[in-house]
């Protein structure tokens, strides 16, 4: 079979094109024949003519891929591993995962948990791996379902879609934010107690806090969400900060964080260690996990679709997560 892949050349009047690769030109000592992937924003946001996110051209797209492992040049990778690779510089600076083969650094390679499918991995992806981390980094600041309302926010997108359900399914008080009327059915199904808009996180704006409503949160925002947020959380609360599409700035003053002991977590899926890595896909081989996993999936389709799949993200008129089979190229 002909390897094939989906390729971005920002130097081609058409930037997106799917055509056969030799997969001898790939870089990487472990090559691993791509089963599936999953379609993320950013993967959205480097076939855009004259974007900044992409650092390689011509690239392969595809942040995240689950396969198996056949061929190593590296004695801690061993053939017939079943891996996950996301993250670092996978379908950004290098070569990723929308193609039937790939070649990656043996440090990028996470072992996937013998009771988790190749489906599953990537029906979860990077966005399910982001919010099952930000999870974790409001379990660890002490938070419980009897803490109070945990809110969301872009709760309508991977990150936000993943936390209101993994919350939910641990009993959790879900609040869930979105500037989208038409996704309150959508988001009840996921558990969400409560749906607000954006400019009811906060209130009392003339005062140097607000009420403390938030017994924890999970942002995908940033921005002038965030700085709200942060003024509304309550005593010692945790909020887990993963996105900017609200902006990159982040307007605040120190009261949150010396009167209220608040903490603000940033939540990175690129540069995570390894070992870190590892330990948290171990944790999501649950049935819960892949139950939801199943829930959030609302499109499977071939290398073929990934462009539409892609422009759909990128237009916002998509929820859930589209996963990519590469098993037939």
């Amino acid at each position: 079979m002909t390897d094939r892949a989906l390729t971005i050349d920002q130097t081609r009047d058409q930037v997106v094109q799917i055509s056969a690769i030799d997969a001898s030109s790939l870089v990487g000592d472990v090559v691993i024949a791509v089963e599936w992937s999953g379609c993320n924003f950013k993967d959205a946001m480097v076939t855009v003519p004259g974007n900044r996110v992409a650092r390689k051209n011509p690239l392969i797209g595809g942040v995240d891929l689950a396969g198996r492992v056949t061929a190593s040049h590296h004695p801690d990778v061993a053939v017939g591993t079943s891996a996950i690779v996301h993250g670092y510089g996978l379908g950004v600076s290098h070569d990723g995962g929308f193609a039937t083969v790939a070649a990656v650094p043996a440090d990028w390679v996470v072992v996937r948990p013998p009771e988790m499918t190749a489906w599953t991995a990537m029906a979860i992806g990077t966005a399910g791996f982001t919010a099952f981390a930000s999870i974790d980094a409001l379990l660890s600041g002490g938070l419980t379902p009897d803490s109070g309302p945990v809110l969301v926010t872009g709760a309508t997108g991977g990150v936000g879609s993943w936390a209101v359900a993994l919350l939910a399914d641990l009993g959790f008080e879900v609040v869930a934010s979105s500037g989208k009327s038409s996704s309150h059915d959508y988001l009840r199904s996921l558990g969400a107690t409560r749906i607000i808009g954006r400019d009811e996180i906060d209130d009392r704006p003339e005062r140097v806090l607000g009420t403390a409503a938030w017994a924890g949160a999970i942002d995908c925002v940033g921005g002038a969400t965030l700085a709200a947020i942060l003024r509304s959380l309550a005593y010692g609360a945790t909020v887990a900060a993963s996105g900017l599409t609200g902006g990159a700035n982040l307007a605040t003053t120190v009261y949150p964080f010396i009167t209220r002991g608040v903490r603000l977590c940033g939540i990175d899926a690129v540069e995570m260690p390894l070992m870190h890595r590892q330990a948290i896909w171990d944790a999501m081989a649950t049935p819960e996990v892949a139950r939801i996993a199943a829930q959030l999936t609302t499109a499977t389709v071939p290398l073929d679709g990934v462009p539409a799949a892609l422009d759909a993200l990128r237009s916002s008129t998509v929820t859930g997560r589209t996963v990519v089979d590469l098993s037939e190229g």
